[in-house]
């Protein structure tokens, strides 16, 4: 029986670990091959595990085992040229493109008025110019191809406030705007964009002193830390779960679905 995005190509960033990591193994396991992008090098100002180049060779494996085709590039979502002619070799090696997960970005919880000039920068440049470069490298191989899936990974503070994360929250608003922005565009050329908004995910971004630093941040006032609970009787989700949604906008069963936010949320924007 053939996979849900059989003889598809993606490309993914961020997919050294986490949701990056899931998304390549599931769309392989559905029958695509991949061009899995990750800067395997250390990020600013992140204070969780920094990524590695293992992180990305541990992709490779899981995707290899699943018998598909992957193409792992080490490159930075910011540096569009040096992104762009390592891309364009790996999509003419794979044969072509028709999805692209624009994944990759970063979150540092820090209190409105601790921000610096450095870390808000650095945020945008990642989380938002770094989305703006992947789906310029990428569309236009959907466009040569006839058609494709741009999938853009926002967050639930995309859709309704996170406190304590202005930078991060202006970042994935931004983003949301962006995939309608290029949903109308693209249109014509049969290539859909859709932005998916997780809740809270189990992934490496929670780890070392995260929980610390996020708690540091609401001490400054303790009300706001009630915007993160789920509507479910959850805390957090797994990386998997966001995947399934990347899927289905991957496929064709969501053929006529374009300019959406998919909210895999637990239903975290509604309270």
């Amino acid at each position: 029986m053939a996979g849900r995005v059989q003889g598809k190509v993606a490309f993914i960033t961020g997919a050294g670990r986490g949701q990056g990591r899931a998304h390549a193994v599931r769309l392989a396991g559905e029958g695509a091959d991949v061009v899995a992008l990750d800067i395997g090098a250390p990020l600013p100002d992140i204070r969780y595990q920094q990524p590695t180049r293992e992180d990305l060779e541990e992709t490779v494996r899981q995707v290899e085992a699943l018998d598909r085709r992957i193409v792992p590039v080490y490159a930075d979502v910011r540096d569009l040229d040096g992104m762009r002619s390592q891309v364009d070799a790996a999509v003419a090696e794979l044969g072509g493109l028709d999805v692209v997960v624009a994944n990759a970005g970063i979150c540092t919880p820090t209190a409105w008025d601790s921000v610096t000039p450095e870390q808000f920068q650095n945020t945008l440049d990642i989380n938002v110019t770094g989305v703006w470069n992947t789906v310029m490298v990428g569309a236009p191989h959907l466009v040569a191809r006839g058609g494709g899936s741009v999938i853009i990974t926002s967050s639930a503070a995309g859709l309704k406030v996170q406190p304590f994360m202005v930078h991060y929250t202006t970042s994935k608003f931004a983003v949301r705007g962006m995939a309608k922005a290029f949903a109308t565009e693209l249109a014509r050329h049969n290539v859909r964009v859709n932005s998916v908004h997780p809740t809270g995910v189990a992934t490496p971004m929670g780890t070392g002193d995260m929980q610390e630093v996020l708690g540091e941040a609401m001490a400054t006032d303790q009300r706001l830390g009630a915007m993160f609970m789920n509507m479910l009787p959850v805390d957090t989700t797994q990386p998997e779960d966001v995947a399934d949604a990347v899927l289905f906008l991957a496929s064709d069963e969501s053929r006529f679905v374009t300019a959406h936010e998919l909210a895999v949320d637990a239903g975290v924007t509604q309270m």
